[in-house]
């Protein structure tokens, strides 16, 4: 079974997704966040469409590790995901890792814009790929 990484953020959720293995994560899409809380309902689709176990959602971190207003937001979001699809969600430290992704970008010298469209869908992708591995080394 698959599992979903969500990078959430306030304008958008970077959506990436794993291999049937739960070996590597690759980058699926953006989804807009909207007033009207479809992202419920695209989440709910991709979940179904791809036959998605579970879930791992970014859990931004202070660096000192307390979590701030920003993360209060993510776990309230993670249970709204565990209620409305009951399923295992799971928050991972996601420091940096939209830093990280647009760090990437810029040295792959991917334009302003271009980066803007990818950059949460990478962001989703490494905070995936993170808690694979951490996975797989328990």
């Amino acid at each position: 079974m698959k599992i979903l990484g969500l990078d959430y953020g306030d304008r958008r959720i970077g959506v990436a997704i794993s291999d049937a293995f739960g070996w590597t994560a690759q980058g699926l899409e953006v989804i807009e966040r909207r007033r009207d809380g479809d992202e419920f309902g695209r989440i709910h689709e991709l979940v179904r469409e791809n036959e998605v176990s579970e879930i791992v959602v970014g859990l931004p971190k202070n660096m000192n590790g307390t979590v701030g207003p920003r993360g209060e937001l993510c776990m309230e979001f993670a249970q709204k995901l565990r209620e409305m699809l009951d399923l295992p969600v799971h928050l991972w430290d996601e420091r940096l890792s939209t830093v990280s992704a647009e760090r990437t970008l810029v040295e792959a010298d991917v334009s302003r814009k271009k980066r803007k469209k990818v950059v949460d869908k990478m962001a989703a992708s490494l905070i995936l790929q993170n808690y694979l591995d951490a996975k797989s080394t328990r």
